[in-house]
């Protein structure tokens, strides 16, 4: 890679300089030659021959939980699966890399993935607070795809309805969360430097469609040794004297340790990897208020599942069938893959702590530079009808969104309820009749472009209140020096991921200035397409297949589509790119299925915060804590960002007063909301005593509102409740 030329001219220069003419006499024209000649020749120190100068570096991290109650879940499409609690907080954390000429962002959120109207309320907010600095085309942000953060952030109809509709409750927290996390970066750029490294992460991963990989070509096949990709990319940042500020990891699992059956809000296996981190590298501090920020991001991770134990039939234990992952007494529902651990919290442990020891192996040698440029591309692509030469006389082309029969079978890290299985390549009379009934027939032409996909939902034919999927995309490209970050907008399959990282790889490296390049793939970025198979792939219709909705040539689409940008980028002719279609932006029509909370109720006699269920006097290192106070309904707490609904407290005997050593933002925490009959709720607050827990007095708090009228008008009023002091022993007491 080219070296980058970078101008040290300083404010502080140009003040001495100009105090310098003003001693002497020199003409206020002598002055700004004098500042255009430095500019232009980037006079003033440099740095040594064999050093790159650094770049700009930020990072950031805020709170971007929701309401953690009520609020679907947003990952398996299960009605029933609404929020009842907190395991782990939501981080968005952002990084921010400027070369002095050019910046980027990458942010990355814990949640399902970013929706388009997310994007673009983010961006508006950016734009008011920053102007131009901040635009579509310079920031990225990226899910990390747990399926247990609160859903309801989506503008288009088909995740409106599997989300209770358009939630500003949801969605609100996220872009503040999402917006504060690139505030903090900005606020924090200083010069350093960036050290990049990979490295193999086993036993964490497995294809969960290994038919669909099987349909790839041989020869293509024999050039890799998995059917998922195991490599992690990291980058390491540091300040200039070399202390550690941050990391940027991409690897491709699916965030989806916490089962279907979860009700707590949960950053799930990367998260944890992320706490792990930045826990080892800021011990004292709180989870969430380190200064290190480590921003673990997803990758081509459509068909790589953590369960790595497989699938196999609840019900009797035998392995389920291999091609439609079903089950001869239960269907898709009761073939269900397993993590390695005991439970789904005990997976979620195991998943979490591999990644994040393979990230501190590699952060710990990471040695390589970063040097060169930052650039960025992007460009918004109406994908339905993306026209594609196979070669000189043979044009295929992406078709208007649909989803297929098998989309409704589910996967087996979470099967469908109904009687659909995945591998199906011919329709349903009894479903495809309902669906003609209530939604309409798929025209030929849209039935004919996604063959052999049978059409469940002819999505882009679908408009009613509003479009039922998306059809303006982002496709972007960022580049710092020797690596290249691709925002994909859905969730490629291993192949169609290696294939995308081949083609941008061909393009930049075609000028010669990217000869070392590294490409890595960002999924569920700017706006979430469902999936991204080979054409071999979706001839076999799995759940993945049946979920490409732009029809059998998308990732061909894509290459075109990435592989113009990468071109643009390695001739510097970024700003020949047009824009394409900006996408819209609805006002009208969007709707909320959820009703407002009712007012709280509480037990006669009692009061909010009161102690139900009371601590034990006394506990060992191990022990599960467990208290249970009378409750509002979290719903009422509103804003729940940087707030707590937990404390664990240790007292200090020798100042006589409480520190605070656990919020539920912690790993060792379980806020557990239950709603009860009559307008009543409990809370429930577990603390798992960690094994090296000082021995120690402590107590626990639970803070929240509730909801009551005066008159006519509502009124939320805060409470807190305390538990009995107890006592942490060591390992071993009798009781």
């Amino acid at each position: 890679m080219a070296a980058r030329k970078r101008c040290a001219f300083s404010s502080l220069e140009v003040m001495l300089s100009i105090l310098f003419v003003a001693l002497t006499t020199v003409s206020i024209t002598l002055i700004a030659v004098t500042i255009t000649h430095s500019a232009n020749t980037c006079s003033g120190p440099t740095p040594p021959p064999d050093q790159e100068p650094p770049f700009l570096i930020g990072v950031g991290r805020a709170d971007c939980t929701g309401p953690p109650a009520e609020l679907p879940l947003m990952g398996y499409a299960n009605p029933q699966q609404t929020a009842a609690g907190i395991h782990t907080r939501l981080f968005s954390r952002a990084v921010i890399i400027d070369d002095g000429r050019r910046r980027v962002v990458f942010v990355t959120v814990d949640m399902g993935m970013i929706s388009q109207r997310l994007r673009l309320e983010v961006l508006k907010a950016l734009r008011v607070k920053y102007g131009e600095q901040y635009r579509q085309d310079n920031v990225v942000l990226s899910g990390t795809h747990t399926h247990s953060g609160p859903a309801g952030y989506f503008q288009y109809t088909l995740f409106m309805i599997s989300s209770k509709g358009y939630l500003r409750s949801s969605i609100q927290p996220l872009v503040r969360g999402i917006v504060k996390s690139i505030d903090r970066a900005h606020s924090s750029v200083r010069p350093g430097r960036i050290y990049k490294n990979r490295g193999r992460l086993d036993a964490s991963s497995v294809n969960r469609s290994p038919h669909s990989y099987r349909n790839n070509p041989q020869d293509e096949r024999i050039k890799y040794d998995d059917n998922v990709d195991k490599d992690m990319v990291l980058l390491k940042f540091t300040d200039m004297d070399g202390d550690g500020i941050g990391l940027l990891s991409w690897f491709a699992v699916h965030a989806v340790s916490m089962k279907t059956t979860n009700r707590l809000v949960s950053s799930d296996n990367v998260g944890y990897a992320a706490y792990l981190m930045e826990n080892h590298k800021n011990p004292t501090a709180l989870p969430g208020q380190a200064a290190f920020v480590a921003a673990f991001s997803s990758s081509n991770l459509g068909d790589v599942s953590p369960n790595i134990r497989g699938p196999h039939c609840v019900n009797s234990g035998l392995a389920c069938d291999y091609l439609n992952s079903s089950c001869p007494d239960g269907g898709t529902k009761e073939c269900q893959a397993f993590g390695p651990g005991e439970d789904m919290f005990d997976s979620t442990r195991i998943i979490g702590l591999n990644i994040y020891r393979k990230a501190r192996e590699l952060y710990s040698n990471a040695a390589e530079e970063v040097t060169g440029f930052v650039r960025s591309a992007h460009q918004w692509v109406n994908m339905t009808d993306v026209a594609v030469h196979v070669n000189d006389t043979h044009v295929v082309s992406t078709c208007k969104p649909a989803l297929g029969h098998s989309f409704a079978a589910g996967t087996t890290d979470g099967g469908g309820d109904l009687n659909f299985t995945q591998g199906a390549v011919e329709g349903d009379p009894f479903w495809d009749g309902i669906r003609d009934a209530l939604l309409g027939q798929p025209s030929n032409q849209t039935q004919e472009c996604h063959r052999p996909k049978p059409i469940l939902f002819s999505t882009g034919e679908m408009n009613w209140p509003l479009p039922w999927h998306p059809e303006i995309i982002d496709v972007q490209i960022l580049t710092v020096g020797s690596v290249a970050v691709v925002a994909v907008p859905g969730e490629m399959t291993t192949m169609a991921g290696r294939r995308l990282r081949e083609a941008v790889q061909r393009e930049l490296q075609s000028e010669g200035a990217f000869s070392d390049v590294d490409v890595v793939i960002a999924g569920l970025s700017n706006v979430y397409t469902h999936y991204i198979t080979t054409y071999e792939e979706y001839q076999v219709q799995r759940y993945e297949g049946a979920s490409t909705i732009f029809g059998p040539h998308t990732l061909s689409a894509y290459v075109l589509k990435f592989g113009d940008l990468a071109r643009a980028i390695a001739q510097d002719k970024v700003g020949s790119v047009p824009p394409g279609p900006p996408p819209p932006f609805f006002q009208k029509n969007l709707f909320n299925l959820l009703p407002a909370a009712p007012v709280d109720s509480k037990p006669d006699n009692s009061t909010f915060g009161e102690v139900l269920v009371q601590v034990l006097p006394v506990y060992r290192q191990g022990d599960v804590v467990s208290v249970t106070f009378v409750a509002g309904n979290p719903r009422h707490s509103g804003d729940v960002r940087d707030q707590s609904f937990v404390a664990v407290e240790m007292h200090d005997n020798t100042s006589d007063s409480w520190t605070l050593v656990h919020t539920d933002a912690s790993w060792e925490t379980r806020f557990r909301w239950l709603k009860g009959p009559e307008r009543r709720s409990n809370a429930t607050v577990e603390w798992h005593i960690p094994t090296n827990a000082a021995v120690a007095s402590y107590r626990i708090k639970h803070f929240g509102h509730y909801k009551s009228m005066k008159g006519l008008r509502p009124v939320i009023t805060p409470y807190q409740g305390t538990s009995d002091v107890f006592r942490v022993s060591g390992s071993f007491y009798y009781r």
